[in-house]
């Protein structure tokens, strides 16, 4: 078996997490999979997995490894089409990250559709509420919700979203409306936050920032989960615009501190520059570009 091949049934077992569904997505035996896999270790003199008898994780270096094969394979890829004559063709894999709760609302359906029209390309769509580098972790495209800051990354700007803090009418009538961001010294709150706990909310008062730790008796790192606590009347949650824009407009919910929130925070496509801007790539930012722009909760 050639390198570029266990390099293929290196990915799959990674990203499948085991051995027997590697062999299954690929149409190959298991002992075939085990054993391009302890080809490429003896090869490279390295262990790529951790195994046991329930898991198989990728150890540091086949981490590393993961990032550089997805790389190479991907301008392998590139440069076959291009001799082909397809580089104008979308074909082959795309691979895209975004925020878990946009990612399943609004960019899935967007993936789907583009695979639609683009029976050659496949899609791998990682969901993640965390910043992914898209270079190490061989991502072509991720959706950024997010003010920029890595020169190296290209971004089409597709909209925004603000913060804003909510409540439900009943526990708004049972505990009165917030009017000043300090008034939230006197509420409930849930507080929600992706990474580790934290209990600061920002505002802008009179043009300047003020954060403020408000009371809470509920920290979630779902905002699915954080936004139902608030719906059951727990008190006030911040979150971005587009996650309770459907419930806002229904008067599940309602917005307040309307005049104190943030600057709005841009919500981009980004990929890298250079040879990974292929056909599929350019493809798909134009695509995605266009459906994303049209969703009302990034104009809002």
């Amino acid at each position: 078996m050639d390198r570029l091949d266990a390099m293929r049934i290196f990915i799959s077992v990674a990203e499948k997490a085991g051995f027997a569904e590697a062999a299954r997505q690929l149409h190959l035996s298991p002992p075939s999979v085990t054993r391009a896999i302890a080809g490429l270790e003896e090869r490279l003199g390295i262990s790529l997995f951790q195994r046991s008898t329930r898991h198989v994780r990728l150890t540091e270096a086949g981490e590393r490894f993961l990032a550089d094969a997805r790389r190479i394979l991907a301008e392998l890829e590139e440069a076959e089409a291009s001799v082909a004559g397809d580089h104008g063709a979308p074909r082959g894999e795309l691979s895209i990250t975004a925020s878990q709760m946009f990612g399943r609302i609004h960019v899935a359906p967007v993936v789907q559709d583009f695979l639609t029209l683009h029976p050659h390309v496949s899609a791998r769509l990682l969901l993640l509420d965390r910043v992914a580098n898209l270079i190490e972790e061989g991502f072509d495209i991720a959706v950024r919700i997010a003010h920029l800051r890595d020169s190296s990354l290209s971004a089409i700007r597709v909209g925004h979203v603000r913060s804003v803090v909510v409540a439900s009418p009943a526990y708004l009538a049972r505990h009165g409306m917030p009017k000043i961001p300090s008034d939230l010294m006197r509420h409930s709150t849930v507080m929600f936050s992706a990474g580790i706990a934290a209990n600061s909310w920002d505002f802008m008062v009179d043009g300047h920032a003020l954060s403020l730790n408000p009371p809470t008796r509920f920290w979630v790192n779902s905002s699915e989960a954080a936004i139902n606590a608030v719906l059951a009347g727990h008190g006030l949650t911040l979150v971005l615009s587009y996650m309770v824009a459907p419930l806002v407009a229904s008067g599940a919910l309602q917005v307040v501190l309307a005049d104190y929130q943030l600057p709005p925070v841009p919500v981009s496509l980004v990929h890298a520059e250079g040879r990974r801007t292929n056909a599929k790539v350019r493809a798909f930012l134009d695509f995605a570009a266009e459906r994303l722009r049209a969703l009302p909760v990034l104009r809002q």
